[in-house]
Formats: C-alpha cells, sequence, structure tokens
C-alpha cells in the first residue's frame, strides 16, 4: 500500500537544487497521483522503457559463448554457456539470439577494415564509406533514432559512455577513418555521436546545474564538497512530504550518487599522486580498467532511474583493441590473442577476457535489477543490447554474432531463453522490433528484412 503523504502527485521532473546542483529523482509511489493508485492503475504510470546498448570489441570464442541447442528454445529454461555463466543469477531476465549478422560490415569489395566496419555497422547497418579523411559516411545508428523520437522526454535525448577516447580523424584501419572503429553512435551518416570516457565529466553533466562557467565549476570542485551537500537543504524539505517507502527509496538513491562521486574524486586524488605522462589520461578516469567500465555502468543507472534519458551506448572498448589484461594472466593484447590462429594457448585467454567481459555486463545488469521502479525493476522496464560486430575474430566474420537482449522491456520481450534463427539474419531486423516496442513503428532499418520474431 503506498504510503506517500502528498496530496498532488510528485512532477517526475523534481530537481534538489542548491548552488551548482541539479540532482533528478528516481521514481517515487509519490510521482503517482492518489486517484490513480486507488483504481490500481500503478504499472505503466512510472515506468518508461529504457534502452541501453553495449558494445565490446575483437568478437568472442563462441564455442564458449554460445549456449547448447536446449529446451530454453522452445520456452523451457536457458542452459548458460561457459562465457555466460557469471550472469547465472540474472538467467530469468536473459535472451541469447544466434544467427544474427551485420551483413555491411563485410568487405563488399573494399578490402581489409573488418574491425574500423564492425564498430561502424553495429548499430547502424551501414557499410562505412572507405576513407581516412573528412569525407565519412555511415548511417544513423539505432540508439540515435530513439533518440529523436523518444529523447524529447528528458533532460537528455540519449547517453553516450566508453572507456576509450572517442577518435574522429586519422586513419586506424587499413585505410578506416579512426571515426568508424571509436564511435558505435552516429547521430547522421556523416556525424558521429562522441562518447564521454571521464566519469567526473558524466557525473557533472548528470547532476550539476546547467549553465555554470567552466570557473564556475572549477571553484566548486576546489571546495571538495559533495554535490548532495549543496542540495542537502532541498532533500530536507522534500522528505518532509513523503512517506517511509519513498523516504527510503530517496535515502538509498542519494547514497549511491555519493558514492559514486567519491569513487570519481578517489580517482582524481589517485592520478594527482602519481607520476604524469606525457599523455596522461582525465584525472577522473580510475587507473583499473574494471572500475573504469562499472562507474560508467553505474551512473547509467543513475541516469536511467532518474530519467534524465532513455536511451543510453556504452562502448567499453573500441574496436580493434589490443588492451593487455595482466590481472587475469594475459599479458598478450586483445587484438592480437583474437587473430589465435587455433592456438589453444591464445583461445584459453580469449575465454578469460571474454568472461571478464561478461563479468562487466552483469554488473551492470544486477544493478539495473536491484533498482526498484515502480511495480518492478529498472531491468524490467529496460532492453540491454549486448555484443560485437566480429563473431570469431581469427576470421573476421560478420555473421554469427554474439547477441544478447537482456531485460523485459515493460512486459514486451519474453527472456530466459536461447533463440536461433538462419544464419545471416539482419541484426537490424531486432532493430526494427526494439523501435516497435518503444512506439517508433519504421518499415525498415539499415539492411533489415522484416521483423524479428518470437522474441
Amino acid at each position: 500500500m503506498p504510503t506517500f503523504v502528498t496530496r498532488e502527485a510528485l512532477s517526475r521532473r523534481t530537481f534538489l537544487r542548491g548552488a551548482g546542483a541539479a540532482i533528478a529523482l528516481p521514481w517515487l509511489e509519490a510521482m503517482l497521483p492518489r486517484a490513480a493508485i486507488a483504481r490500481g492503475l500503478v504499472s505503466a504510470q512510472g515506468s518508461p522503457l529504457r534502452f541501453a546498448f553495449l558494445f565490446v570489441p575483437n568478437g568472442k570464442w563462441m564455442q564458449s559463448w554460445t549456449p547448447a541447442p536446449t529446451a530454453a528454445m522452445d520456452g523451457g529454461e536457458l542452459e548458460l554457456s561457459p562465457t555466460l555463466e557469471p550472469l547465472a543469477a540474472l538467467k530469468p531476465q536473459l535472451l541469447v539470439l544466434s544467427g544474427l549478422a551485420q551483413d555491411n560490415a563485410h568487405a563488399k569489395g573494399d578490402g581489409p577494415g573488418d574491425h574500423a566496419r564492425a564498430a561502424a555497422c553495429f548499430l547502424t547497418g551501414a557499410h562505412p564509406r572507405k576513407t581516412e579523411g573528412a569525407d565519412i559516411n555511415n548511417g544513423i545508428s539505432i540508439d540515435q533514432l530513439l533518440s529523436e523520437r523518444i529523447g524529447q522526454d528528458t533532460r537528455f535525448p540519449s547517453l553516450e559512455l566508453g572507456c576509450e577516447a572517442p577518435l574522429t580523424s586519422g586513419g586506424c584501419d587499413s585505410g578506416y577513418s579512426c571515426a568508424y572503429s571509436c564511435n558505435i553512435s552516429w547521430k547522421s551518416p556523416t556525424t558521429p555521436q562522441l562518447k564521454e570516457t571521464d566519469p567526473r565529466l558524466v557525473f557533472e553533466r548528470l547532476f550539476a546545474e546547467d549553465g555554470l562557467t567552466p570557473e564556475q565549476r572549477a571553484k566548486r570542485l576546489a571546495r571538495r564538497k559533495s554535490l548532495l551537500d549543496y542540495a542537502r537543504e532541498d532533500a530536507a524539505r522534500l522528505k518532509v512530504k513523503l512517506g517511509a517507502t519513498d523516504r527510503r527509496k530517496l535515502d538509498e538513491y542519494l547514497t549511491a550518487v555519493r558514492e559514486i562521486e567519491q569513487r570519481i574524486a578517489k580517482a582524481e586524488a589517485d592520478a594527482a599522486a602519481r607520476p604524469q605522462p606525457a599523455m596522461a589520461m582525465p584525472a577522473g578516469i580510475p587507473s583499473d580498467f574494471g572500475e573504469h567500465v562499472r562507474v560508467l555502468c553505474d551512473l547509467l543507472v543513475l541516469a536511467f532511474q532518474s530519467d534524465v534519458t532513455r536511451v543510453a551506448t556504452h562502448m567499453i572498448a573500441n574496436d580493434g583493441n589490443n588492451k593487455s589484461f595482466p590481472w587475469l594472466a594475459v599479458p598478450d593484447g586483445h587484438h592480437e590473442i583474437s587473430h589465435h590462429g587455433g592456438d589453444a594457448g591464445k583461445i584459453e585467454k580469449i575465454q578469460k577476457v571474454d568472461r571478464f567481459h561478461v563479468e562487466q555486463l552483469g554488473y551492470l545488469l544486477s544493478k539495473m535489477a536491484a533498482a526498484s521502479d515502480g511495480d518492478g525493476s529498472l531491468l524490467d522496464h529496460s532492453l540491454v543490447l549486448y555484443g560485437s560486430g566480429i563473431s570469431d575474430g581469427n576470421a573476421h566474420n560478420h555473421d554469427e554474432l554474439p547477441i544478447l537482449l537482456a531485460g523485459r522491456g515493460n512486459g514486451t520481450v519474453t527472456p530466459g531463453r536461447h533463440l536461433r534463427f538462419a544464419r545471416g539474419t539482419p541484426l537490424c531486423n531486432l532493430f526494427v522490433g526494439l523501435l516497435d516496442r518503444a512506439g517508433v513503428r519504421e518499415a525498415a532499418f539499415g539492411d533489415s528484412n522484416g521483423r524479428l520474431e518470437g522474441i
């Protein structure tokens, strides 16, 4: 039974404000009118559908990724593969999709450059023009089409995150511009939507007041006060109006905001204490790669919780990335070992990296599953696509892609299954279906030739 005490519904656009702070609120029971609750109209009222797209580079070792054919294909329980085992607690929220392809990531006469095409095509379904110059041409990505159609309802139409710089010029892969390898989100065929890699800048964007000058922002940061300190009085005034359940939810949310702020501050302090190389990374970026991925995931969750955006991308690494993973006993570069040539030692290392990436996905999904949102969890009211634009890194093929869809999409998806489609089925068929679920009717997207049925 709702316990809030406000006489009128609290606006979904309520902010806690202070000097330089503008902290949007999570979903609260007080955001529903009493009349709606009395009639039992709770579920749809405060639960918009959110979309997140996560990209990992260089493909997977597919033999350890793909679940065995089981009863899950006919509605039975999903049997997780070794690589997907870290997601065991989330099985009821997972839909593994086999057989999907991005055909336009193939060469089509353009020669080498599969990593650039894999990233560029992943969310666009387009074949990028081969160039290292300014005449780049790709296609609009699914996230940006969603942001155009549903983004007007939120403070930010979309949020683009990533752990590597969003380069836009120079050559990165066999005659292809770095703009292709380093960006999955495209506002238009000629304009990548650049991702933010610095958690501090993301945090400030989400929770700081708009319109502050760089000098004002620097002065506030120099005081080393939490943004929550500036909004303390506003928060206290709001709590008086809320019931016990909403007060608890608000406290949990603000605690999460403060914890992330503290983690970012620690990264900055650690960076200040280290000798700085000539090309130092921004101070807000943790030196630990896993922490970098996770703090951006936490910020994504807060952005969805507070409804400042409903569309987000997270590019874990640029395609062709050759990062090593020494904490996994993988001192070799990821791209290097993806060209395994059948070598058992390299394949074992690839599996470790694949599992690490899936563990980061599990972190995000667990956070979303734990976040209450109306009549369910944030994950219940979201769709999270995870995958790569390459299947086997050694073969550089773009069919049989490793694709996973998580969440229930406000009841529009039936997860807990592994579905196999005909090899070569366009991934864009799935995107057309995602657009449908957002209320955006499009006859086609990218190279789609229909809608993905049965999800």
